[in-house]
């Protein structure tokens, strides 16, 4: 698929997808537009996102998607953020895993930003978490940057995932012990851990 830049440069052509389909429907059904003009600004109305990874305390706060397209720079940081903090290795991240999180962030209205625990996990210390027993996945998708380990201030985390959930956005895995939140977007499925 052949990829657009705007007028600055910054910002990637994403087509809408089936996400933004589903969105226009749910837009339309329940209410929140008087017409599928309506509709279809409201699934174009920019999506922000707020991040505090826990280990190196680098934060993004802002809008990575506006215009019908995702901002090339706010990718960048977002990747740099989200980087695996033992090797400082970055990879992209799936677009759709933040989609997911400004979904979840939407429904339980919360200001604070997401606490990440793991954003990408590069091979190295994946084989390095599954030597240790953390229950770690050969093939995890956090090695695909398509996987994050998240809190939300504030909220706690069976309510998390129940929102997650909710958003049917691909697997989500609850370790209430350690308090936090798994969501990748693989195929939809549900785990405690």
């Amino acid at each position: 698929m052949a990829r657009e830049k705007n007028s600055t440069g910054d910002a990637l052509a994403s087509p809408l997808s089936r996400r933004g389909l589903l969105v226009l429907g749910a837009a339309a059904l329940t209410g929140l537009s008087a017409s599928p003009g309506a509709a279809f600004a409201l699934a174009r109305k920019p999506r922000s996102i707020g991040l505090l990874n826990l280990h190196t305390n680098e934060e993004f706060e802002g809008v990575y998607w506006s215009d019908g397209r995702h901002r090339r720079n706010a990718l960048e940081r977002l990747n740099q953020v989200l980087r695996d903090h033992r090797t400082d290795d970055v990879h992209p991240i799936d677009p759709r895993l933040l989609d997911a999180l400004f979904e979840i962030h939407a429904r339980l209205g919360s200001g604070e930003p997401f606490h990440v625990i793991s954003g990408y996990r590069s091979p190295k210390t994946n084989a390095l978490l599954q030597k240790k027993g953390n229950g770690v996945a050969r093939k995890s998708f956090h090695m695909k940057g398509m996987a994050i380990d998240i809190r939300l201030p504030g909220v706690d985390t069976a309510s998390l995932r129940k929102s997650a959930q909710a958003v049917r956005g691909g697997g989500v895995g609850y370790y209430r012990k350690s308090r936090f939140v798994h969501l990748d977007t693989g195929p939809v499925r549900y785990w405690s851990g």
